[in-house]
């Protein structure tokens, strides 16, 4: 099953200093029918103006993953941490017993991000918040894994889930293939460009979300890059 979720049909909402759209029900969102999908709770499309950002505000019991597709965002934390993640890299707060954290950007232009969050198997653990570069030419033509639950198998950054975040960089008439177990779920999302997901057309920042395949393949119709999830 393939069910393509265009960008015209996510919640939208504009605050002036964000501009952000839900894929899932969120804050003032409810939909019924899109609470999640597997253990991914939350998708959120966020442009951030410059000099602005999110003031500080707690979170417990989630894996929260940013990707940052241009510009950068700083964070900065209760526990003290303080880093910047810059275009095509990633950081990962676990929030565990209760960590309260701020995200701005510092920049003079504009910042777009990805923001996940996925439910974790395990609570009660000390939060934690971590960073890392993926140049995007190291994930030309290939899935590389971001964040897992199995980070040292995958080497990429940890959260305490039974999920795998990944992204790859297609040129235009490329394919890239993922061996699926047919009882997962899969979430993707191209953040620009065309693509055709086994066959079914998909658009920038249109969601993509996939359960009972055992192969997906991803043809280019433009370049593109690709962000996916993978859960229970």
């Amino acid at each position: 099953m393939i069910d393509i979720r265009p960008k015209a049909s996510l919640a939208h909402r504009d605050h002036g200093w964000l501009e952000t759209r839900y894929h899932f029900s969120f804050s003032d969102y409810h939909d019924p029918q899109r609470m999640g999908w597997g253990a991914l709770r939350v998708w959120n499309d966020d442009r951030i103006a410059a000099k602005s950002g999110f003031p500080p505000h707690p979170h417990r019991d989630m894996e929260i993953v940013t990707f940052v597709h241009s510009g950068a965002i700083t964070h900065q934390d209760s526990l003290g941490n303080r880093g910047r993640t810059g275009a095509g890299d990633v950081q990962v707060m676990s929030a565990g017993t209760g960590i309260t954290h701020a995200e701005y950007n510092l920049e003079d232009d504009e910042t777009t991000l990805f923001q996940l969050w996925i439910m974790p198997d395990r609570a009660g653990e000390q939060p934690s918040w971590g960073a890392r570069e993926f140049p995007r030419g190291e994930r030309s033509g290939s899935w590389v894994t971001l964040a897992s639950g199995t980070p040292d198998a995958d080497d990429a950054l940890p959260i305490r889930a039974d999920a795998k975040v990944l992204a790859a960089t297609l040129g235009v008439g490329e394919t890239v293939r993922y061996t699926a177990d047919e009882a997962r779920h899969l979430y993707l999302v191209p953040v620009n460009g065309q693509v055709r997901v086994n066959g079914l057309q998909a658009s920038a920042r249109d969601g993509v979300a996939i359960t009972g395949e055992s192969e997906i393949t991803v043809e280019a119709l433009d370049d593109v890059e690709l962000v996916l999830v993978d859960s229970r």
